[in-house]
């Protein structure tokens, strides 16, 4: 009867405990090599400095004994013919089959003094043996070892025991089933939750919830806006309930002792990319420190560079044979090559900048650079040419090859000027500075001169022609009186004598229309004064042809005169 109970109960065990199957514990001799059924790889934690050691003497490094993927200590020397892996495997099958065996009491479990070696035992049955060797691979008296490795067994076994126990069990149950209905509640809370939270952004859509917007440019409108915002809220729902369930998963699995290595299996999953990445954060704030101290100092030294030639530029800081006007471009180049000095200073400091990869983007892109940026290197060389050139500042009016207008920007570049017929030219530095330049803003700070030409015949006294010439420069707006205008004669031709008229005027930006009012006011002189332009040139016969004045200008009743004969030679003509 007493057999069978004990049978029965070897039975439940087995059903609610690991099994280890082809262990036989009969007649085997001390430590002798017992094969036990390993684990499932899932539930033994993997020790990677382990696998990188299996090839090491193992009298240097010993074998584990493992009970349940727990290891106890380690066997350094051999017994016999039994070498360490054997007497390990042979004292953890020993171990667990006195652990499965419930009348094996272990206040039994003790040490016995043997010749040339201690046993520990627990009642009348046999779990290893520690001899001389041991002791001296460990530096220990052999009793002390054996008293430690005995307590190591008895502290094993008793925690063993406790956790496979029947109270052990319902109490794992009943933390399950209190950790799962609190899983539903807060996934039901949840789901209350955030309905009216979706409910609430739609309601404030075109309300409350502005649209993103850069000065009158709309990024987002205030719908979009809304739409991100529920979408985000539904996210960090997905996120929290997957978040829930993982550590409601985690704790069910470690309260029971047979998922116990599961869960730490599944812990270790999240848990080690999180700490490889925890380890290079903190491995890279040295990096991250050095970098943000080098942006904070460039950028202080940018505010500082901008209020240096800011005031240049306004003249309180006077430096000679600086020109004010250099201060702007000075500012943009300066800044310019402080921050490249500082993208230098940083680039070995990244992430990865070490690498393969980021030396062979870096290369792609110098080619690329180098290959795609001639002409814009031309561009920038002559863009800082002709700034500290002075050709021309921004407002000026100017003449660049063909094309006349006012420049109303200039970069590294590019030049960007608007012509008198309202019309936007770009046109690169390079082909600037490739052409003549007149500034006719420049000239007009010492009086700049417009000059028109016209052409009368032989028959108007020159005199007459420049009096003429000076009283329509005198009566045009723009044309200052100081200096005075004056009148060049600059060809004798065949049929007229060619006059050039030459008015200065301040204000360069109106030429165009000085020009146009200039020759209005010269052919209502030349009218009023009854001289004839013959430009270019003007054949006629006068007698019996009508004068090209206007007929505003010629006297009332005038008719043309009739031909003219009169005798040659005794002949009528």
């Amino acid at each position: 009867m007493l057999q069978s109970a004990r049978l029965l109960t070897l039975l439940t065990l087995s059903l609610i405990a690991p099994r280890a199957s082809g262990i036989s514990t009969q007649d085997a001799p001390p430590d002798a090599n017992i094969n036990i059924a390993q684990e499932p790889a899932a539930r033994v934690p993997q020790d990677t400095t382990a696998q990188d050691t299996t090839a090491q003497d193992t009298t240097t490094t010993g074998a584990p004994v493992e009970v349940l993927g727990q290891t106890l200590f380690f066997v350094r020397e051999r017994v016999l013919s039994f070498s360490p892996e054997d007497r390990a495997r042979a004292i953890a099958a020993r171990i667990e089959a006195i652990y499965r065996d419930p009348f094996v009491r272990l206040d039994s479990l003790g040490v016995v003094e043997a010749e040339g070696a201690t046993e520990i035992l627990a009642g009348d049955r046999m779990i290893m043996t520690v001899t001389d060797r041991d002791a001296r691979a460990e530096g220990r008296p052999r009793a002390e070892l054996a008293a430690e490795y005995a307590s190591i067994i008895r502290a094993t076994l008793l925690s063993l025991r406790h956790q496979y126990s029947l109270r052990a069990i319902l109490l794992a149950t009943l933390y399950s089933v209190m950790t799962l209905a609190t899983l539903a509640a807060l996934l039901f809370i949840l789901a209350r939750i955030f309905p009216a939270v979706y409910g609430k952004l739609d309601a404030w859509r075109d309300r409350r919830i502005p649209a993103l917007r850069i000065q009158r440019f709309t990024l987002a409108s205030s719908s979009s806006v809304t739409n991100g915002l529920i979408w985000l809220a539904k996210a960090v729902r997905v996120v929290a309930s997957i978040v829930l369930i993982y550590l409601a998963l985690t704790l069910v699995l470690g309260f029971f002792p047979w998922t116990r290595d599961y869960a730490a299996t599944i812990i270790r999953y999240v848990a080690v990319p999180l700490r490889h990445v925890a380890k290079g954060l903190a491995d890279y704030l040295p990096n991250l420190f050095f970098i943000a101290v080098i942006l904070a100092v460039t950028y202080y030294l940018i505010k500082f560079v901008k209020l240096i030639f800011r005031e240049i530029g306004r003249g309180t800081i006077v430096v000679p044979g600086f020109y004010h006007e250099w201060a702007r471009p000075t500012y943009k180049i300066s800044r310019f090559l402080i921050i490249v000095f500082t993208a230098i200073a940083i680039f070995p400091y990244l992430p990865g900048a070490g690498s393969e990869a980021f030396k062979g983007i870096s290369l792609f892109l110098g080619v690329v650079f180098s290959l795609g940026s001639t002409s814009a290197i031309a561009n920038i060389v002559a863009g800082v040419v002709l700034t500290y050139t002075r050709a021309f500042e921004e407002g000026d009016r100017v003449k660049i090859a063909d094309t006349v207008g006012d420049v109303t920007d200039r970069t590294l570049l590019a030049t960007h000027i608007r012509t008198t017929k309202n019309v936007d030219i770009t046109v690169p530095n390079a082909m600037v500075l490739g052409s003549h330049i007149i500034n006719y803003s420049t000239s007009a700070r010492t009086g700049l001169i417009l000059h028109t030409a016209v052409t009368i015949g032989y028959d108007v006294p020159w005199r007459k022609v420049h009096e003429l010439l000076l009283a329509a420069a005198g009566s045009t707006a723009n044309v200052t009186e100081d200096p005075p205008p004056f009148v060049l004669q600059t060809a004798l031709d065949d049929s007229y004598v060619s006059y050039e008229l030459n008015a200065y005027t301040n204000r360069p930006k109106l030429m165009t229309g000085t020009y146009s009012e200039l020759h209005q006011n010269i052919q209502d002189k030349f009218n009023e004064a009854g001289v004839e332009i013959m430009s270019p040139r003007y054949s006629a016969i006068r007698d019996g042809n009508r004068a090209t004045n206007p007929a505003d200008y010629l006297p009332k009743g005038y008719e043309p005169p009739g031909f003219r004969f009169r005798r040659v030679d005794g002949e009528r003509q």
